[in-house]
């Protein structure tokens, strides 16, 4: 058996498992725009090989010089953290314009780890009544009875947002554009409130993209993003991120990434190293594309109402084109047919291809959704 000491001595801190490194290569070019840094940033070719894609570590194991020098190569256990994942964390981090970042398994993974980080019996937590489903839904079914406290708030006004906070408010949780009403948070605004109140604000931005928005740049504390969608881009694999805008708070999600084994695998991992290279040539298509659509449908007779950021008649135009980056606006929109939910569903069963009746977003396919079976139960929707 170990000694105490021993013991103490193994049991280093995760703040010294492998960290955001402020170290970059030689002769980096500085301000390079964010096409170049989805290819290049946080990355630098392998030290021991040269390859200039980041390796899959596949080892759930690192050998260790010596006890005195345990982690000193910054990893032990890839539960705790794993070579390829912490490349990515790092990548995305940069991207996101955070100090660090953790990758989960799901989109949903890194909403619980933001919750479960933040967040204990007796708090309260100011949400957005248009969340994505599943984010309603884990609230409502998991940490309410936990004893956590939710108000689901309306957060096209930030005053809404103001107005709810209480005493135990610990967390803001909105989403921009929300999943599916896209609905747009005026980030700037509500991250004045948090602060102001001393409560953390973190904003789900799956939808906008690091390309179209970055909440952190708003004043977000922590950024969420389903990894599964733009970044995957491809209906390849799923994947989550939390994004921390300061050292303190990567050192708790990082901690509960560690305790919850919620980690994403070195596979997964580095598939979304090369997907996301692209991401920016297709928002913009998307985007470019979704407008296009958007247009039609709104001219269209058999459309009675049609919901993109784009279009002039977006009830939230002007936040939108403040918010979002070089007019774009993403490849999400939504629209009401003439003849109710039969003539939808009637639309969608008969689609034709290249359209395709599906669950998902981001991707690369043209999805056609019908949220009342997609959303993670009926209710939800």
């Amino acid at each position: 058996m170990l000694s105490s000491r021993a013991v103490s001595r193994l049991a280093l801190p995760l703040a010294q498992h492998a960290r955001p490194s402020a170290s970059k290569a030689d002769n980096w070019i500085p301000d390079v725009s964010i096409d170049t840094a989805l290819v290049h940033g946080g990355v630098k070719p392998n030290e021991e090989t040269g390859a200039v894609l980041t390796p899959v570590f596949m080892s759930t194991t690192f050998v260790q010089e010596s006890v005195d020098k345990y982690l000193a190569k910054g990893f032990s256990y890839s539960r705790s953290g794993n070579p390829t994942v912490t490349q990515l964390e790092q990548k995305v981090a940069h991207l996101e314009g955070g100090f660090g970042a953790i990758c989960v398994g799901t989109g949903m993974a890194a909403t619980s780890s933001c919750i479960n980080a933040f967040m204990n019996t007796g708090d309260h937590c100011i949400m957005t009544n248009c969340s994505y489903g599943g984010t309603n839904r884990i609230a409502r079914e998991q940490f309410m009875p936990l004893g956590m406290e939710f108000d689901f708030v309306d957060f096209s006004d930030p005053a809404n947002v103001a107005a709810a906070i209480k005493p135990n408010t610990k967390l803001i949780f909105s989403e921009s554009p929300t999943n599916p009403t896209l609905q747009i948070c005026d980030i700037s605004a509500v991250s004045k409130i948090a602060k102001d109140a001393g409560v953390l604000h973190v904003c789900d931005s799956t939808f906008a993209t690091p390309y179209i928005n970055k909440p952190i740049d708003f004043g977000a504390d922590l950024t969420i993003q389903s990894m599964t969608k733009y970044y995957d881009g491809h209906n390849i694999g799923t994947g989550g991120a939390l994004i921390s805008a300061t050292e303190e708070l990567y050192d708790r999600t990082k901690l509960i990434q560690n305790m919850h084994g919620n980690i994403m695998t070195p596979m997964t991992a580095f598939l979304v190293l090369q997907t996301m290279k692209t991401m920016g040539l297709r928002v913009k298509h998307q985007s470019a594309s979704a407008m296009e659509i958007a247009t039609f449908l709104e001219a269209h007779p058999k459309v009675e109402r049609v919901l993109y950021p784009g279009l002039a008649s977006f009830p939230q135009k002007e936040l939108a084109d403040k918010q979002h980056r070089n007019g774009m606006h993403g490849g999400m929109l939504w629209f009401d047919v003439e003849g109710g939910d039969q003539a939808a569903i009637a639309l969608m069963d008969n689609v034709m291809r290249p359209w395709t009746l599906c669950e998902n977003l981001g991707a690369t396919e043209s999805i056609i959704t019908c949220l009342l079976y997609t959303s993670p139960s009926p209710r939800d929707s």
